[in-house]
């Protein structure tokens, strides 16, 4: 009779041993991989000048990043603090006439409830709405809190990544069962991977506020610096994109009676600044990357479900680096066709 083998029972038994204790520990830790993705990200983005600093300029490593993780903070952080900047002070002027929004609230509530004969502010839904309110100032809460852990995280990675660049990357080598040709090509089209998405996703976006923001200026729109804010945002968004932007912002327009700068702005905003949404946004990422508009679009919507925020990069780095996997199966073990003469 034949008998298993005791060395493949070992390498059984240590297998399932590894998963399982892989299987826990990402059961614990997986809050944390948002920033454990962010910290790759600004390492891609850092990466050369830290090897020029170090190898050119002959600065300590701990120096050098130090100065890139500083710089990578004030360019991150000045336009996070410009939008945080522009959304305080619009929720505090609304705090100020919280008093005249109540009453013009209620005035509309009553005046609803006489025409139509229904009963609106009835204590159940009085208790409802407060309960809904109570909800989304803790999550709101809940969300700033994680957001602000998740950039400390990942600064503190970040930091031991471009210290230790060199043993990372030769243990990334090393853990990829292919041959080093291709080791190689997957290093280098995921980093390009990465430098696309992380760059060429928030320039999209600001270049879709840069188009809209002089004509918001000449129509009149209130706050034109948030509504730029508001379209650099949506213009990273997939599907609908700027629209987000623009259409309520007509809206509020015609509301405010001015019907004829809230139509030409729907059309300019449909025309002008969604063609720069659906045509310069593939342009310029497939100049970066070479990624199909298909992967970008699927990518952004399942990153955003799995990775959150930072899911705008890595979703799309998700699909890409499964059809990367496909190929690179197929160079390593598949078998070239003969061809019929």
């Amino acid at each position: 009779m034949n008998q298993i083998s005791s060395l493949l029972i070992r390498q059984v038994l240590l297998l399932l041993l590894i998963f399982a204790l892989a299987w826990v520990l990402f059961g614990t830790l997986h809050t944390f991989l948002p920033a454990l993705l962010g910290a790759y990200t600004l390492y891609v983005l850092l990466r050369r000048s830290m090897v020029f600093l170090t190898a050119q300029w002959r600065w300590p490593k701990t120096l050098a990043a130090l100065a890139l993780i500083l710089l990578a903070i004030v360019v991150i952080g000045t336009p996070v603090h410009f939008l945080v900047q522009l959304v305080q002070a619009r929720v505090i002027e609304t705090m100020q006439h919280t008093a005249d929004l109540r009453l013009s609230l209620e005035t509309l509530v009553h005046r609803l409830e006489e025409q139509y004969s229904v009963s609106v502010m009835t204590p159940d839904n009085l208790k409802d709405l407060a309960g809904w309110l109570a909800n989304q100032v803790r999550d709101l809460v809940t969300a700033t809190l994680e957001g602000i852990s998740t950039a400390l995280l990942a600064v503190f990675i970040l930091f031991f990544m471009l210290i230790h660049q060199e043993t990372m990357e030769d243990a990334f080598s090393n853990w990829l069962p292919i041959r080093l040709e291709n080791v190689a090509n997957f290093k280098g089209e995921l980093n390009s991977l990465v430098f696309s998405n992380a760059v060429g996703i928030p320039v999209m976006g600001i270049i879709q506020g840069l188009a809209g923001l002089p004509v918001y200026w000449l129509a009149g729109v209130q706050d034109v610096w948030l509504w730029f804010a508001i379209t650099c945002i949506s213009g990273m968004l997939p599907i609908l994109g700027v629209a987000l932007a623009y259409v309520p912002m007509s809206l509020l327009m015609v509301a405010n009676g001015m019907p004829l700068n809230g139509v030409l702005l729907f059309i300019y905003g449909f025309t002008v600044i969604g063609s720069v949404d659906n045509i310069g946004r593939m342009w310029l990422q497939k100049k970066l990357g070479d990624i199909h508009p298909l992967v970008t679009l699927f990518g952004v919507i399942a990153g955003l479900k799995l990775f959150g925020f930072i899911g705008f990069v890595f979703g799309p780095i998700l699909i890409a680096v499964f059809l990367l996997l496909i190929r690179i199966y197929s160079k390593e073990f598949g078998k070239a066709v003969p061809q019929s003469p």
